[in-house]
């Protein structure tokens, strides 16, 4: 007999991903590779060198809030292999749908593929239900110091 692992299901049961509130996703690129830039460490300030490839996928995460009505957002940063960013669905009920974090996701990797060339990405994509200001806030904070942190990163590579 054959096995195969059974893939992990990233989302939470019967839950509603196209609910109102803040969420936050990492996306990773295929492999972890270094697609997207480099953090450059100087005597006094750590930078972030994005790619060409980073700098597009940069320019387009502020655009989705143009591509679906009623979501923001609120941060995000590009790193050498995956992006942070917090999304917030804010669905005032004028829509005849919402979307889901599923398909914003699903549609930003498509342009991103499409603007490139080819998919750098890995399969799917990890998400957190923000629950509260409190976690909030601790998730922000991680993502506008994730650059300076980049060595203690789960996904460094070094």
């Amino acid at each position: 007999m054959d096995y195969k692992p059974t893939r992990k299901i990233n989302r939470l049961e019967n839950y509603d991903y196209s609910q109102n509130g803040a969420y936050f996703i990492t996306i990773c690129t295929k492999d972890h590779s270094a697609l997207f830039g480099k953090i450059i460490v100087g005597a006094n300030c750590v930078r972030l060198e994005l790619s060409e490839i980073g700098l597009t996928v940069d320019s387009e995460i502020p655009r989705l809030p143009d591509i679906y009505e009623g979501i923001v957002v609120s941060s995000h940063v590009v790193m050498p292999n995956h992006i942070h960013m917090i999304i917030e669905i804010e669905n005032t009920g004028r829509t005849k749908f919402a979307p889901t974090i599923s398909r914003i996701i699903k549609q930003f990797k498509g342009a991103i593929t499409k603007l490139i060339g080819f998919s750098p990405w890995q399969k799917s994509f990890h998400d957190h239900v923000i629950r509260n200001q409190e976690d909030y806030n601790r998730i922000a904070e991680y993502i506008d110091n994730n650059p300076a942190k980049w060595a203690e990163d789960r996904y460094y590579t070094g």
